[in-house]
């Protein structure tokens, strides 16, 4: 019997690729192919375009009913879970000997969730890291096998700390993985009243109030790029925030005005300096040409979309 590999995007592909070191990968299970671009033609995954040029055998079930089926009859020692998009039930957990680990991006408790890195740059969490538990009927609340802490940068973003905490994943998984098959690692519970929750992440999530303080509304900015992606509810419509920095000059909350060679949007307590923006139906653009299309005319922003 060998493994079973269930991921869908380019940050489960460094732990496939460690997951293969320590372990026969009998099948790769990943989402559909989703249609992309204008012409919307089905696009593979990371873990499916990977997976296919390891030779790999690769499913890719459409329903929970299949799913089930897969796991049912593969026969699998043991599955790795990797942002694979989709919560097994009770009866898939119980299709593997040995149960099912998980790679997950944070140190749990904390973050338990769909968003955990976006979560906590937001936050301002100094450090994050990545947690191998085992997996259990709850919500990221399977006992740990193990787990590596980082600090997060003061201006790393959302997706360069995904790939970052990939590759830290991927260690867990060749050091890892091998002890807990054959006993010399044991799972210990997590500590229920330490966590916390990182929900999936919405565009509301991601709307910029100028009643927010300019370390918030930065932090933001970081966190939520690449997706969902900052953005000010303008009266031209949503101007998405691409980069941005934060500043100490003072500035009324809810106006994007220039200062000088920067352009400075408003905050409860300050102003973060806008760097390159994304005007509703355009191209992202460096934010001084977006405001010198704009003749240098201010403009504003509110706490609710228009």
């Amino acid at each position: 019997m060998g493994a079973v590999f269930l991921g869908t995007p380019a940050a489960a592909v460094p732990s496939l690729a460690a997951l293969a070191d320590v372990a026969d990968v009998d099948l790769v299970i990943t989402q559909p192919d989703r249609s992309v671009g204008r012409r919307g033609s089905p696009t593979p995954g990371a873990v499916k375009v990977a997976a296919r040029q390891f030779g790999f055998e690769v499913s890719q079930p459409t329903t929970r009913e299949e799913l089930v089926d897969v796991l049912a009859l593969g026969g699998f020692q043991f599955g790795l879970v990797v942002a694979f998009g989709r919560i097994l039930t009770p009866a898939m957990l119980a299709s593997t000997e040995l149960g099912f680990l998980n790679v997950h991006y944070s140190l749990l408790p904390r973050w338990r969730g769909a968003a955990p890195v976006e979560r906590a740059i937001a936050a301002g969490d100094e450090r994050t890291g990545v947690t191998l538990m085992k997996i259990d009927e709850g919500l990221d609340t399977g006992p740990i096998i193990g787990e590596i802490a980082t600090p997060i940068g003061p201006h790393e973003t959302g997706g360069g700390l995904t790939a970052r905490l990939a590759h830290l994943g991927a260690t867990l998984v060749d050091g890892l993985i091998p002890d807990y098959l054959s006993g010399r690692r044991v799972p210990v519970p997590q500590l229920d009243t330490e966590a916390m929750h990182a929900d999936l992440l919405s565009k509301s999530d991601a709307m910029l109030s100028p009643l927010t303080t300019a370390a918030a509304a930065e932090r933001c900015v970081r966190a939520f790029n690449p997706r969902p992606g900052a953005w000010l509810s303008t009266p031209d419509g949503p101007l998405r925030i691409h980069r941005a920095r934060q500043t100490s000059t003072p500035m009324e909350p809810g106006t994007i005005a220039r200062d000088g060679s920067r352009v400075l949007a408003g905050f409860a307590d300050g102003a973060v300096s806008l760097e390159v923006v994304q005007p509703p139906g355009k191209d992202r653009i460096a934010a001084v040409d977006w405001m010198n299309g704009r003749r240098g005319e201010a403009t504003t922003f509110t706490p609710d979309s228009v």
